[in-house]
Parts: C-alpha cells; structure tokens; sequence
C-alpha cells in the first residue's frame, strides 16, 4: 500500500479516465509499430505491459467504482474481459493507495466532530487494509474495546455512477469486450450493487443480521457492530484476532476439509436457507482463529437479499443437478433465467451442457478441488459458446453475483487443497431448505 491523495471530483476523476485512455491509445499505437504483419487483434495492441501498468497505476490511484467495475465484470468464469485485464484487477485489491494521515483526520473530524481522539486510548493512522472502497483502521476505546473502523474515501459515492459509465464507455472504445454483449443490465446492476456496499449504516445491519443467523454458531464469528462510532462514512466493528485464511494451508488435511466444509455449508445456507448472501468471496474477508477452530467473517457490503422466486429457482436446479435430470435442469434453467422458454434445441443443449458441467462437484461423494480443472473447462466452455451470437445474453445480475461467490469459493478451496463431501452437504441443506420454501409459498 502507498499513501496518495484521492481525486473525488466528478470533473477531476473524468479528467484522470480521459488520461488513461490517451496514453493506452499512444501504447497501442507504439505496439502496433514494432508489431505490424504479426497479426495481432486490437486487444494484444493494448494490452502491452506498459499499458497495464498505466491501468493498474492510474486505477489504484482513483480507487472507488473505477476500480470496482473490472472485478465485477469478470465475476464468471466466462472472462468477459482477457486474462491479462482479469488478472490485473486481481491484483489491484492488494495494491490501493490508502488516504495521507492528514485527510484520515479531516474525515473523522467530519464523521465525529473534533477532539474524537479524546475516546481512544490508541488509534493506528497507519491502515491496517486498503481497498476500493475504503480502508480499515484499528482503534482502542478509553474503555478498553479494540475496534476496526473502516473510513470510507470521500467522494466515492457521488463517484459511483459517473465513475462506471466512464470505464464501461473507455472498454467498449477499446475492443476489449466481446462485440455484441450488452453490459448495460450488468453495469446498471454494478452500480446499485456498489450504492449498497458504500452505505455503511446498511452494512452495520447484515452484520447483525448475520451474528444473529449464527449466534450459535461457535465455528464461525461475525464482528460485533460498535454503534456509538457507526456514521455515513465510518464502519466501526469489534476487532477480531485471526490470520489469513491462506494460513489453513500450514495445517492437517483434516483440518482444511473441516473449515472448507463449514464455508461450503454457510454458501448453501444463505442461498436455500435464508436467502441473504454476502457476495464477495475475496480470500481477505475469511480469517483463520488457530486457538478458536473457527472463521471470522469480515465484509457484508455486498450482501444481497434473494426473491423467493429466485430461491426456488435456484432449489430446482440444484435438484436437477443431484438427480441428473436433463429435462427438469432444462425447465429450472428457465426459471433462473439461464435459457429463453422459446430457445432452440441446440442452444438449450448448448446450456444444459454448461450447467451440467457446473454441478460436477455433486455428481461424485467426495470432490477433490485441488485435482480439479473444473474452472478452467467451464471458462473454455463459455468462450466457445459466446462465439455464436445466441449465448451473447448474460444470466439476469443477481444470478451473476451468485457465480461470484461460487466462483471464489472454488477458488478458496482449490487453494486449500480441499476434499469435500459436496453432495451429501448439499443434500443435508436442502432436507431443511425445501419444505421451508414450500411453507413460504
């Protein structure tokens, strides 16, 4: 992390996008100079290494939704955007410029009004986390309570829409998107996601709401919400002791089975028990407690609230999957909104196929995600498919947050080297979830 100013004007932050584009625009034509007669597209024109480290450096200077926008827009396996671009977001979540010690207090002085610092024992200017959308401080109370606050960056949320416009616009110049998608129901949804994640009083209340989903729950913590400190820009929360989740990998096999299942089982619960998913599967946000046994769950802006349509939808298709039934996966597809009811035979082969390929974890009783290939066969797959201009259509939004999620707890536990049970936790969820959807409805 590095300290650095933020631009938070709309004029300003336009004025830094316009910057970008211009000097990716000299790159690619440098590029296409000492490159010509090897035919290569207009993406390897612009995805030299210069230009990605333009792009890396100038949206890690900008943070906010300019950041945000390429992580959401590679959340499938699809790869919207290629592997370098996809790569590079990555690996901006570890690289953001955190706020100058001097704007830290101007905004606490804003959020609690001056001599705040008369209330805590000690407090660390130095952030302990930075990412896009605001950084982690720890803090101690005069009373004794260690607290981590996250100040969000000023001008973030008047940012957001101005913000995603810009980038989707720069990407569709660039040639960097696939011809012919259309991102606009993706990037509208991009913004109302990222409008939830910058209300940190919103947050405050799924963190509760979850502490109360697992208060006994004893292999699993949430952070207890410090009121008194919560304001529109400040996230204040108990600070909870642990280490990365990486750290699993120092352990027993045992072990890393045990707490890749309990992530696994929580997955299943939100989706088919409560409805209330937190998104976000960025390693970061899991903690490892080696006296406790347990996970701490850290980041709830991205939490949504799935329809009970939504719900059956996705238990139908989970079904489907367990029972391998081609016909009534079809029928589901529909349902989630995957397949058009009037779509042809070979573009619904073409999606049960995928589908099919997506739930392999059930098909077997115990799924070794370290010798799995599964991602990589599933983002072939969606590419060749892509290629013919019926599969263009994405998944409805909150169905793509889904596969963010899916997404990165494969990854996770590909990482860990886990072997699960996946079918019988799936199959032990929904003997619970089933007839408390059919209740509601």
């Amino acid at each position: 992390m590095r300290e650095k100013n933020l631009p938070s004007g709309r004029v300003q932050r336009l004025w830094q996008l316009g910057r970008l584009a211009g000097g990716v625009a000299v790159g690619a034509v440098g590029a296409g100079l000492r490159q010509r007669g090897r035919g290569e597209g207009v993406a390897q024109l612009l995805l030299t290494p210069d230009n990605l480290v333009r792009i890396r450096d100038r949206l890690s200077e900008m943070r906010g939704a300019a950041m945000k926008v390429g992580q959401l827009l590679s959340m499938e396996s699809g790869e919207l955007l290629p592997a370098e671009l996809t790569a590079l977001f990555d690996q901006l979540r570890e690289e953001a410029h955190f706020l100058p010690l001097g704007e830290v207090a101007r905004e606490l002085d804003l959020a609690w009004g001056k001599g705040w610092d008369r209330d805590f024992r000690q407090f660390n200017f130095t952030p302990v986390a930075a990412a896009s959308i605001g950084q982690v401080h720890q803090a101690t109370t005069r009373d004794g309570r260690n607290l981590a606050l996250k100040l969000q960056y000023p001008g973030v949320r008047k940012s957001i829409d101005s913000d995603i416009d810009n980038v989707a616009m720069l990407l569709r110049w660039s040639g960097l998107l696939p011809a012919g998608l259309d991102v606009g129901p993706l990037m509208a949804e991009a913004k109302e996601q990222l409008h939830r994640e910058t209300d940190y009083l919103a947050e405050a209340g799924m963190l509760q709401r979850f502490a109360a989903l697992l208060e006994n729950d004893e292999r699993v913590r949430v952070p207890g919400v410090a009121t008194d400190y919560c304001a529109e820009n400040v996230l204040a929360m108990d600070y909870l002791q642990g280490e990365p989740i990486e750290v699993l990998l120092e352990q027993p096999r045992g072990e890393r089975n045990r707490v890749a299942g309990v992530l696994l089982e929580l997955a299943l619960r939100e989706v088919f028990e409560w409805r209330l998913v937190q998104t976000d599967p960025n390693f970061a946000n899991f903690r490892y407690d080696r006296a406790q046994r347990s996970v701490h769950l850290l980041d709830f802006g991205a939490t949504r609230e799935y329809s009970e349509a939504r719900q059956s939808g996705l238990l139908q298709l989970l079904q489907a999957g367990l029972c391998q039934d081609r016909g009534a996966l079809l029928e589901a597809a529909v349902q989630v909104g995957y397949l058009h009811p009037g779509a042809s035979a070979a573009h619904a082969d073409g999606v049960a196929e995928l589908l099919l390929a997506a739930l392999e974890p059930l098909a077997q009783q115990e799924y070794d995600f370290a010798g799995s290939d599964l991602a990589k066969r599933m983002s072939e797959r969606v590419i060749r498919l892509r290629s013919e201009e019926q599969f263009m259509l994405l998944p409805p939004p909150d169905v793509l947050f889904l596969h963010r999620k899916l997404a990165g707890l494969y990854l996770l536990f590909h990482r860990l080297r886990a072997t699960l049970p996946v079918r019988h936790l799936a199959e032990a969820v929904l003997e619970t979830a089933i007839p408390a959807a059919q209740d509601a409805v």
